[in-house]
């Protein structure tokens, strides 16, 4: 059996490369795509294809890594509650579903940035807006995935308060990041003008839960080795 400590710094790994790999593609689709014109997004795609598909290809990393994180975390929490720490994971499987499935968006709009035969068919106003409606499904296909984003930090937050290996303000800090993340999609959704403007402020304390949770598992981990013998009750986090 893998090491409870073990698998908390392998979870912690794979959640940092979640961020990094997200976030990388995120900036990408930002500075490449400007969702108010069409022909300067078809042109910025066409000028940098390459790293369009690296960021495409970036996002597709970390929606593995994701699955794989929420995977590891429940070796670490299923002896807390296994129904809990089962509904986690498949919470995780259906926005990394949702998110590669998404990823075709990307790629199309791609394909016909890149391919002088869809400018040819449709006339080159047409392409750019057919680009432009590809990165706009895109951008909202991963707004909608966020919500699965957000609600998995639900029972996590809760496997992390009842579980004693982790400071409980932790775990309600992640729920909280659950209702922000939760705040931001359905604001965005609603009112999009509105959501924009206080996306920042509702995604801040999803962004401060999940840092410090990283950072938690890398530095440290659980607090002892044989946390794996003891119940979950036993075991007390030092501060």
């Amino acid at each position: 059996m893998t090491a409870p400590k073990t698998l908390a710094r392998a979870a912690g790994a794979l959640y940092l490369l979640v961020a990094v790999f997200t976030i990388f593609a995120g900036v990408v689709n930002t500075r490449i795509v400007d969702p108010g014109d069409a022909g300067a997004t078809a042109d910025n795609i066409d000028a940098s294809a390459t790293l369009f598909r690296v960021g495409l290809v970036s996002e597709l990393v970390g929606a593995t890594a994701f699955l794989l994180t929420a995977m590891t975390l429940y070796l670490l929490l299923r002896r807390v509650n296994q129904l809990v720490a089962a509904a986690m994971v498949t919470i995780v499987a259906v926005s990394v579903a949702m998110q590669s499935l998404n990823l075709l968006n990307q790629n199309a709009a791609l394909r016909v940035a890149t391919d002088q035969g869809h400018a040819d068919a449709l006339g080159p106003a047409a392409s750019d807006q057919l680009t432009l409606l590809f990165t706009g499904m895109q951008h909202d296909g991963y707004l909608i995935a966020q919500t699965y984003f957000g609600l998995w930090l639900l029972p996590l937050g809760y496997l992390v308060v009842r579980s004693g290996y982790f400071p409980k303000a932790l775990g309600v800090l992640l729920v909280i990041g659950c209702c922000g993340h939760l705040t931001d999609v359905f604001a965005r959704l609603l009112a999009p003008e509105f959501g924009a403007d206080i996306s920042a402020f509702a995604m801040t304390p999803a962004a401060i839960a999940e840092l410090s949770f990283i950072a938690w598992l890398l530095i440290r981990a659980v607090p002892d080795p044989d946390i794996g013998t003891r119940s979950p009750a036993a075991a007390r986090p030092g501060v």
